[in-house]
Order: C-alpha cells, then sequence, then structure tokens
C-alpha cells in the first residue's frame, strides 16, 4: 500500500494489484501541490498569480468549476486554511476519477489505450 501518483495507480492495475491506500493526493493539496492529467502543477508558482483558468481543463470537480488558479495561488500564499481544503478537493476528485477511468476502461477491454496514454504523458512534472 502507499503506492502514490494516479499515474502509479494506472501502472499497478496494469500489474494486478486491485487496492490502495494514500496519504498523497491530501499531503500534496496541503502543499500546492495539485495532480492534473499532464503531472501535478505547485500553485504556489508565480506564473499562476494572474492566471484565470481552473486547475486542470479536463477535470469536472467543484473546485476546477468555480476557482481559477489565481484565487487558489492566493489563498495558499496567504495561508488561508481554504487553500488546503478546496486543493484536498480536487486532490481526492481527481484520484477518484482516475479510479472510474481505470474500471470504464478495463470494461471496455481498452486498459491498454489507457495505460499507453498515461506513460505517454507521464514525464517530469508539468510544475516543480
Amino acid at each position: 500500500m502507499g503506492v502514490g501518483t494516479p499515474a502509479d495507480l494506472v501502472e499497478c492495475v496494469a500489474l494486478g494489484v486491485d487496492m490502495f491506500d494514500c496519504v498523497m493526493p491530501t499531503r500534496h493539496a496541503r502543499n500546492g501541490s495539485l495532480f492534473t492529467r499532464d503531472g501535478h502543477i505547485a500553485i504556489k508558482n508565480a506564473r499562476f498569480k494572474d492566471d484565470p483558468g481552473p486547475i486542470d481543463n479536463s477535470c469536472s470537480c467543484p473546485v476546477c468549476k468555480t476557482y481559477s488558479r489565481a484565487y487558489l495561488r492566493h489563498l495558499f500564499m496567504a495561508n488561508e486554511i481554504l487553500s488546503s481544503v478546496l486543493n484536498t478537493m480536487h486532490n481526492l476528485h481527481f484520484y477518484l476519477d482516475t479510479m472510474q477511468r481505470i474500471r470504464q476502461f478495463i470494461e471496455f477491454h481498452r486498459y491498454d489505450e489507457l495505460l499507453a496514454d498515461v506513460r505517454r504523458r507521464r514525464s517530469p512534472a508539468v510544475e516543480e
């Protein structure tokens, strides 16, 4: 247990693992690291100061639908507890969405496509 990133989950399922337990989504959220389909972003980085976009354009979580990267960065930089709450909501949603996608790809016998996509996208973090 203690498997980490969403990409790790996809890789581990390919190896037959079917149970996960990890603090990574919440710990990373509290430290301003937010998961996206292309890796993770560090919301504290100055490049997000005026960024009106969501954390991840492909995410359907309430945080991505409501708040901009600029606002989330402001909360984080101001040490607002709401930063940890919203970041955690996003990261947990992202993990749950990842597991739902895994189940769908397995159900439709297309898991190899998901695995190939994750491996293609897997690279150093979007923003360290």
